[in-house]
């Protein structure tokens, strides 16, 4: 049934600088409908430095603090800290970062942060690459990618990092993925984390990008939806490191979210198959840690 509680207020204003069909706006448009107005976002080198505008002007209708690449986890760290000190418990800081800001450059701000279980939301909006500065590979991009920097035969032949495990890893209260092609899921888990209050909360959401997956701009939603269907990005939640539940379960093949890509347009049948092994293995990996009882269809 289809929710009729969903935020309408936008706290985005028109004109920003994201490129067309860019699924790293869907996401924060939907974001902020769930966090609301109290909100202060912590945003590193990324593309979303760039969409929200150039100080004095602002795509956002919350506070920004514009941070260093690497230093995200403890940015905002210190603005809870900040916050706290003057008696503000109801503004959220949450800390807004690219795949390349979280899996990579960011990582080691972050992974403290979630150790010392520090009092915010951290979201990845992943697009698998260095989008910002030229389609770079990071360890958010998948295996068989070509980026500028895995180019021709040189596609990126190891597997993308599980950050969702690495963080559970860590035993924080809260950890989910999140898809832009499945806007009542991904508010609902952005409000939940909202309501938790205390400790980290992480959530992975996946972002379309037109330009360095090489996709129609008018294609950026069914592309993430096809990620979701195939399972190759799966919807589902962590609490506390160990309760795992899954949103939903998908039955297409694989080769029905790559083929459409002109990232992918080099592989071969034999690649779509090894692709779909590890694509089934970590899939068959969830399935175990979700068990029997704990599976729900409800994205």
């Amino acid at each position: 049934m289809m929710r009729t509680d969903i935020p309408q207020t936008d706290y985005m204003y028109s004109g920003h600088v994201g490129c067309p069909g860019c699924g790293a706006t869907v996401a924060m448009k939907f974001a902020l409908r769930a966090l609301g107005e109290k909100t202060m976002m912590v945003i590193p080198a990324c593309c979303w430095a760039i969409i929200a505008g150039a100080h004095p002007q602002t795509a956002l209708k919350v506070p920004i603090l514009h941070t260093a690449f690497e230093t995200s986890g403890a940015a905002a760290s210190g603005l809870r800290a900040a916050l706290d000190m003057r008696g503000d418990t109801e503004t959220t800081v949450v800390a807004w970062a690219g795949d390349g800001g979280t899996f990579d450059i960011g990582f080691q701000s972050l992974s403290g942060a979630a150790e010392r279980n520090e009092d915010f939301i951290y979201v990845c909006y992943d697009n698998e690459a260095y989008m910002n500065t030229g389609v770079q590979r990071s360890s958010s991009t998948p295996y068989g990618t070509r980026t500028t920097t895995t180019p021709g035969q040189g596609w990126k032949n190891t597997r993308k990092k599980n950050i969702m495990e690495v963080l559970a890893a860590h035993r924080i209260p809260y950890a989910a993925t999140a898809s832009i092609a499945f806007p009542e899921d991904m508010i609902r888990k952005f409000q939940k984390a909202k309501e938790m209050k205390g400790g980290t909360r992480f959530i992975h959401v996946f972002a379309t990008c037109p330009t360095g997956w090489r996709v129609p701009t008018d294609q950026c939603i069914k592309v993430a939806r096809l990620a979701v269907q195939t399972n190759f990005f799966p919807l589902y939640e962590v609490e506390d490191g160990k309760h795992y539940t899954l949103n939903y379960e998908g039955d297409r093949p694989v080769q029905d979210y790559m083929s459409i890509q002109g990232r992918f347009k080099h592989l071969t049948d034999t690649d779509y198959q090894e692709i779909q092994g590890m694509v089934d293995e970590d899939r068959d990996m969830l399935l175990r840690r979700v068990g029997e009882k704990s599976l729900c269809r409800c994205a």
